[in-house]
């Protein structure tokens, strides 16, 4: 992990904006009096996605909320970036395109605001395509009927707030094991999460706990003893072997530097 001083809250999208909201009140609470930054870059809506979180964290007790948008990298040059961030404890990113964040954000001076709020132990929080850029390399494409074929797969550099990771979202709900088990072929050192809608992974230090009603599927390809993905022609069908699966559910506990479930007692005698 890059900053290992702060926390990522990584959210597989249709989080609980009207009910019990869990994974948000877990956001709010980490805010402790400071700043939260809603960062609408990736949405085509901002107008409508800016107000709808604002007004959810409002409710939540959040007194101090902002909002960054931006169409462009240039109009970060002309923002006043040490006010936006000042006292800032949490930075949200909202769903959209992940290609939208990294294109629009990298390389800017806002991220190393983004950056410093970690490092002084704050929270980076983001759901679908917000969770998608925390990795180290992100999915970008790959249709779902079709992510099991071997030239179906298109990736770019995430936002590195996590190493050695690939985090994909709405998992289980648009069947994509198959284009995260490609993406774990292309690159069999770095593992692939898998995230549910309605949950989440909170990440601290170097372990992650799950939150929420669904599930998370780690995909471990450090034991892989074949795959045809450099060989095969791009409509063929992908082959992969000995490819570890773990499926994990709240409140399970995963040791990234082991690579290992944490097992839960179950409190029966």
């Amino acid at each position: 992990m890059l900053h290992p001083q702060g926390t990522l809250i990584i959210i597989g999208g249709r989080e609980d904006k009207t009910g019990e909201k869990r994974i948000l009140k877990e956001i709010a609470a980490r805010v402790h009096g400071g700043k939260l930054i809603i960062i609408t870059a990736a949405s085509e809506v901002p107008h409508e996605v800016w107000p709808e979180y604002r007004e959810i964290f409002k409710k939540l007790g959040v007194k101090k909320i902002e909002h960054f948008h931006c169409n462009q990298p240039e109009e970060v040059r002309t923002m006043d970036l040490q006010k936006l961030f000042d006292k800032a404890k949490v930075v949200f990113f909202t769903g959209g395109d992940q290609l939208k964040l990294t294109s629009k954000l990298g390389g800017t001076l806002v991220m190393d605001y983004i950056i410093e709020v970690f490092k002084k132990g704050g929270t980076l929080a983001g759901t679908s395509a917000g969770a998608s850029v925390m990795g180290e390399i992100m999915l970008v494409g790959g249709e779902n009927a079709e992510s099991h074929k071997v030239g179906n797969w298109m990736m770019a550099p995430g936002m590195r707030f996590v190493e050695s990771l690939i985090i994909d979202q709405h998992f289980a709900q648009r069947g994509r094991i198959g284009r995260l088990l490609g993406a774990v072929a292309l690159n069999p050192g770095v593992l692939g999460i898998g995230i549910d809608e309605g949950t989440a992974i909170i990440v601290e230090q170097e372990q992650f706990r799950i939150m929420g009603e669904n599930a998370v599927y780690v995909l471990d390809g450090r034991g892989v003893t074949y795959t045809n993905i450099s060989e095969a022609s791009a409509d063929q069908t992908m082959s992969i072997h000995d490819v570890r699966l773990h499926v994990l559910s709240e409140p399970e506990v995963f040791d990234l530097k082991k690579r290992t479930a944490l097992s839960m007692s179950s409190g029966n005698g």
